[in-house]
């Protein structure tokens, strides 16, 4: 047998108002009404469109301030925000390298690379100038890896970087056509 759900009565959400108004935590609310959790409070703040707090920094934190004594601070800590010498941005870290620019044919895909069985390559045989390509389903035996000369700076050959490298716009005509925006 289910237990009946208490609904957002005006008198539950008067009360949600308030306490939300007074600081206190999402659980905390939901304990004082009883009978829904703190996601749903926190699901009937968002559609009710209260205003998000900013989280306490110190201990008592905005549950033991009034909303008076918040926005004195807020004023406060504008002005002392304001005069603060400003730094200079850190340059931004770039985490990958951009594709080379290969010529590729228009609007066709590479062929398949057939190479010769004795050129593939185990991992313990594989080399810093040899392409990483993997070939071969990796829980077999007869998994390899390519092992052709790799070109200089990247991990795979020719054949193989033009598949793992494709301009950006040929990426985003290829979304387009499959029906991604």
């Amino acid at each position: 047998m289910t237990e009946a759900v208490p609904s957002w009565t005006d008198e539950r959400v008067e009360l949600l108002r308030r306490l939300w108004d007074d600081g206190l935590s999402a659980s905390q609310i939901a304990l004082q009404i009883g009978g829904v959790s703190r996601n749903a409070v926190i699901g009937k703040v968002h559609r009710l469109g209260l205003a998000g707090r900013v989280k306490p920094i110190g201990p008592g934190g905005a549950q033991a301030r009034r909303k008076e004594d918040l926005s004195a601070e807020v004023a406060l800590e504008t002005v002392i925000v304001a005069e603060e010498p400003t730094l200079p941005e850190p340059p931004a870290i770039v985490a990958h390298r951009p594709a080379p620019d290969f010529p590729l044919p228009p609007k066709a895909a590479p062929e398949p690379v057939a190479l010769a069985v004795s050129e593939r390559v185990t991992i313990m045989d594989l080399r810093d100038s040899m392409c990483r390509w993997p070939m071969g389903d990796p829980t077999s035996p007869e998994f390899r890896f390519c092992g052709a000369r790799a070109i200089t700076g990247l991990p795979y050959c020719t054949q193989h970087a033009q598949v793992a490298y494709q301009p950006a716009a040929e990426r985003k005509r290829d979304r387009r056509v499959a029906g991604f925006r």
